[in-house]
């Protein structure tokens, strides 16, 4: 990819909307899969009362719109201010109680997870049937969009074209195994059982015009240490991103 194609799709601008200033996408169709669209806000002719409390709202108790849902509150159950990284919000905004609390929890995948998936880890990756897996490096392209995998050869996978993800993981109990699966992303979330380590990912993508899935195997080696340590926190960071997505269908 030439640099001059990948700047572009990694451009950003500053828009101002109702809710804050936000950094997005300079061309749409190059956002991040883990963004939200900012909801519509319920008009002030019909809400009369907090959605939350019943409060009646007048001079004195005014309403408020959740940043992150759109409903009207008032300031007692709208007075977090949090970040909406989702939303590409530059500053804290105004969110309800549970609106809130939901952005808390994402913010740890921003301060953690998603800077693991960024940075790569070693893997020994097996295209299809292919029995001899090839040394590569797997990352998360800078616009969130991309598998990236680097070796001898290069490959990179759009998140939307994959239809299924297997995170392998080894309990340390020895021979105790277990696999969590998301079809399509879209699929039941199975819970994990005990205490488990990620040691794999199995994933069925789409390449466009064929009629039929393909299949890649990603292990973590046995080299070192250090490189199992870093490709199993690379899986769990991308179980995690995996379960991000999968929620955004009810957002």
């Amino acid at each position: 990819m030439s640099s001059g194609v990948a700047a572009r799709r990694d451009a950003k601008k500053l828009v101002r909307s109702p809710s804050g200033l936000r950094m997005v996408p300079e061309h749409r169709a190059f956002g991040s899969p883990f963004g939200l669209e900012e909801p519509q806000w319920v008009p002030d002719k019909e809400c009369p009362r907090c959605m939350q409390c019943d409060a009646k709202f007048d001079f004195i108790t005014r309403k408020h719109h959740c940043r992150r849902c759109g409903k009207c509150f008032c300031d007692r159950c709208c007075s977090q201010k949090v970040p909406l990284r989702r939303m590409c919000f530059v500053d804290p905004v105004r969110q309800c109680a549970d609106c809130a609390l939901v952005s808390h929890r994402e913010a740890e995948f921003y301060d953690k997870q998603l800077k693991v998936l960024l940075s790569g880890a070693p893997f020994l990756v097996t295209f299809g049937d292919l029995e001899k897996p090839e040394a590569m490096v797997c990352r998360l392209s800078n616009n969130q969009r991309c598998l990236v995998l680097d070796g001898d050869s290069h490959l990179e996978i759009e998140i939307a074209h994959v239809c299924t993800v297997q995170i392998l993981t080894e309990g340390f109990t020895p021979g105790e195994k277990d696999i969590d699966t998301y079809t399509s992303l879209l699929g039941s979330l199975p819970a994990s059982e005990g205490s488990t380590r990620a040691t794999g990912m199995l994933l069925q993508y789409m390449v466009p015009g064929a009629e039929a899935a393909t299949q890649l195997r990603l292990m973590s080696g046995e080299d070192s240490s250090g490189s199992k340590r870093q490709a199993a926190a690379w899986l769990a960071a991308m179980h995690k991103a995996t379960k991000l997505l999968y929620e955004s269908r009810d957002q």
